[in-house]
């Protein structure tokens, strides 16, 4: 999971600079399936919370109805979403023992 994580922060990081329109369509379908599987691995795991932010992030990145945010608030959500990524990669949650 954590390579995945990687290559769609590098994904996400490249949406900054000017990519052709194509790119960001591919982005897109790559982050919803991304983190449709991010939701699901969570939620086996029963991790609600997790679960439930890789939804809502996997419903904001969806492909099929565009989300009209304009570039710089789509930056601005690559970025915040790109280095909440790599701290999730960095600073797993601590697992409890029952």
């Amino acid at each position: 999971m954590k390579a995945l994580k990687i290559i769609l922060v590098i994904l996400l990081f490249l949406c900054l600079l000017d990519m052709p329109y194509g790119y960001y369509q591919f982005v897109r379908f790559v982050s919803f399936a991304v983190f449709g599987y991010l939701a699901y691995q969570a939620h086996q795991k029963g991790n609600k919370t997790e679960a439930f932010i890789y939804l809502a992030l996997a419903l904001l990145f969806q492909p099929f109805i565009k989300i009209a945010l304009g570039r710089t608030l789509w930056n601005l959500v690559d970025v915040v979403v790109g280095i909440g990524l790599v701290l999730s990669v960095f600073f797993e949650p601590v697992k409890k023992n029952k």
